[in-house]
């Protein structure tokens, strides 16, 4: 009976241990299992140059997100990092572009930027007393404004010796993997080794134990926002050498995903808990969720889905850890011996994924490829219905001529165009197209692919500094001007009229912008009364030509640079619209079509996104068959009134 109950007692340890194993190390099991699972699911995960990709796609996040270990740690939040980001971009490039600035000097320019937002949420939040949420979502919104400010809302080229950050070692190691690595370490180095890291877990912990032991708890705490600055700008010079530029809209969004990586790696957001090493964990998880996902040709909507189920898991799993009474230690307080186990179930978790990854890839060795041709199709965004017509020719074209055809949708954001760009490329698709959403940041994710012998097809905007097969687009001067032209002459050539802009820094908007300048220069008499951004959205249209009309009540004309901001600003209108107040619009939307068919929309300057679908689709097949293609094909604009809607096709 004593030998049956010992060994019982061992059996229930055994199951304890492991549970007890999984608990502590939920991140790292969550990596491992989506590891194994993308590399069953698709063939060209586990290759160098894709594993790479998810490195390079994770460093930006990672950077950041140790950054915010440090505020999280403490019981802070910090929702500013993607904006600090973007502004200590901004200044380097600025400085030693447009002032002359020495790179070294420029570059501490941007460190010390990121310090200086960092003390001012610092010193909001210890003796100003606003909440951490609250100071910091005030500091997103100015560094944001201040990036595109100095900017004027355009990209600015980076200097070519700091663009290195963004290039290779010895041809296949990814510098921004081994930045991503020195601020990991250095991040580490803080959290376990020096008196503000200590100095984070007791104020995390218990604030005002803290401040009751002699912690200068409000000294600390400016340290720490400070630390997190300067995370954030080297984060923000890591993406901009990515994209060849500084992007004034970049890492927008980014906060998120940092403060994600942090929880999912096993930090509690009540402070007192958390490791650098977890952080980074968090981030590999949401780079290999977003490129498996892109591999598996997932939606772009249902990705968001996933990623926001899986942060709610993990938080999840905090609660269920902490019930349990898993203790995740905090780094640097544990003794050797604690320290040797947590490195040999690192150890132990690396070989168990490299012998079941091995074992999966014997899935894939066998599998016949498909012989219809594959192309990847890259759009700036979805939530736009002029690409989403792009999409509908597209795939029209595609299934009408057997080509596999995969979408993906970067959101606006250059940097995650780019990720979408390199998975094309290493998952070896035959050929791309690409809408970029900055010509300049879409460069050198095109220079991989013409380097890998991809024939690239642009759509709607070229790529700058770097070679496509083809250019499939409508002039958006042009348009700017027939829209100039349609809306002066609707007025005969005299009267007052607004201008609605789009998003402050794509090259669309600056474009749009351009030829309505151009345009009216030949109306002397059309009076501009006001220009603002309304950011390519219905809602913001109808917001802003709101304000306006308060301010210009008689206010004859409105331009806008595409169809649903003008639908916006019908709202807005009311009765006035296509009576007393003429309106016009950019993109033959459909929405936008029925409204001219109504007349509440006296025209739109359709690009037929459609036929820029098609004829894409026809190039990149033409390109990787080895046909001639015409180095740029343009897709004519048409003013589209009441009087011609019924016979228009997009």
């Amino acid at each position: 009976m004593a030998a049956e109950t010992l060994k019982s007692g061992a059996g229930a340890g055994g199951a304890s241990a492991v549970r007890r194993l999984l608990l502590d190390n939920g991140a790292l099991t969550a990596l491992i299992v989506l590891v194994i699972a993308m590399s069953a699911l698709s063939g060209d995960f586990l290759t160098t140059d894709n594993l790479l990709n998810v490195g390079v796609q994770a460093a930006v996040t990672a950077i950041l997100a140790f950054g915010v270990t440090f505020v999280i740690v403490s019981a802070g939040i910090d929702l500013s990092v993607g904006s600090v980001a973007a502004l200590s971009a901004t200044v380097l490039a600025w400085s030693a572009t447009q002032h002359g600035v020495p790179v070294v000097l420029a570059v501490v320019l941007a460190v010390a930027t990121g310090i200086a937002a960092g003390l001012v949420n610092g010193f909001l939040i210890a003796y100003g007393k606003l909440p951490p949420f609250i100071a910091t979502l005030a500091m997103l919104s100015v560094a944001r404004g201040l990036s595109l400010v100095i900017s004027e809302g355009s990209p600015i080229a980076f200097p070519d010796s700091v663009s290195h950050l963004g290039d290779t070692l010895g041809g296949w190691l990814p510098v921004p993997v081994l930045v991503m690595i020195v601020m990991g370490l250095i991040a580490a180095f803080v959290l376990g080794r020096t008196y503000i890291g200590r100095s984070m877990y007791a104020i995390g912990g218990n604030e005002e134990a803290a401040r009751l032991s002699g912690l200068r708890v409000k000294k600390q705490k400016l340290a720490i926002y400070a630390l997190s600055g300067v995370f954030a700008a080297a984060a923000g010079v890591v993406l901009a050498s990515r994209l060849s530029s500084a992007q004034p809209q970049a890492a927008d969004g980014y906060e998120l995903d940092a403060i994600a990586a942090v929880v999912i790696g096993g930090a509690s957001l009540a402070g007192g808990t958390g490791k650098a090493s977890g952080t980074l964990i968090g981030a590999l998880i949401l780079a290999v969720l977003r490129n498996g996902l892109n591999l598996l040709s997932v939606s772009a909507f249902w990705q968001q889905v996933v990623i926001g189920v899986v942060i709610a898991l993990a938080v999840l799993l905090d609660t269920v850890r902490r019930k349990a009474g898993a203790t995740p230690m905090a780094a640097g307080t544990g003794s050797g011996g604690g320290k040797g186990r947590q490195a040999a179930t690192y150890g132990l978790a690396a070989v168990v994924t490299v012998a079941i990854v091995g074992a999966t890839s014997f899935l894939h060795g066998g599998n016949g490829a498909s012989t219809n041709p594959k192309v990847g199709l890259a759009l700036s965004t979805l939530n736009n219905p002029f690409f989403v017509q792009i999409q509908s020719g597209a795939k029209a074209e595609a299934k009408k001529l057997g080509v596999d055809l995969t979408v993906t949708d970067a959101q606006n954001d250059a940097s995650q165009q780019a990720n979408q760009l390199q998975n094309f490329t290493s998952s070896g698709l035959d050929s791309i197209i690409v809408n970029p959403v900055d010509s300049d940041a879409a460069s050198n994710s095109v220079k991989a692919a013409d380097k890998a012998k991809i024939p690239v097809i642009a759509v709607d905007r070229g790529v700058n500094k770097a070679t496509v097969d083809a250019l499939v687009a409508s002039d958006n001067v042009a348009g700017g001007e027939l829209a100039a032209k349609t809306v002066a002459e609707k007025l005969g050539g005299t009267g007052k009229i607004v201008i609605l802009q789009g998003q402050a820094g794509t090259s669309a908007a600056r474009e749009r912008a351009e030829g309505f300048a151009k345009g009216l220069k030949a109306y002397p008499g059309i009076q501009v009364l006001a220009q603002q951004p309304a950011d390519f959205d219905r809602t913001k249209g109808l917001d802003v030509m709101s304000n306006l009309l308060q301010a210009h009540p008689d206010v004859q004309g409105v331009i806008a640079a595409n169809d649903e901001m003008a639908l916006g600003a019908i709202k807005a209108l009311g009765s006035k619209a296509g009576k007393s107040v003429q309106v016009v619009g950019f993109d033959g939307t459909p929405d936008g079509l029925t409204a001219v068919e109504n007349g509440t929309l006296y025209a739109s300057v359709a690009q037929q996104p459609s036929q820029l679908g098609k004829i894409a689709v026809d190039n990149a097949l033409k390109a990787l068959q080895g046909k001639k293609v015409e180095k740029t094909v343009k897709v004519p604009v048409k003013v589209v009134t009441k009087e011609n809607v019924a016979g228009f096709s997009g």
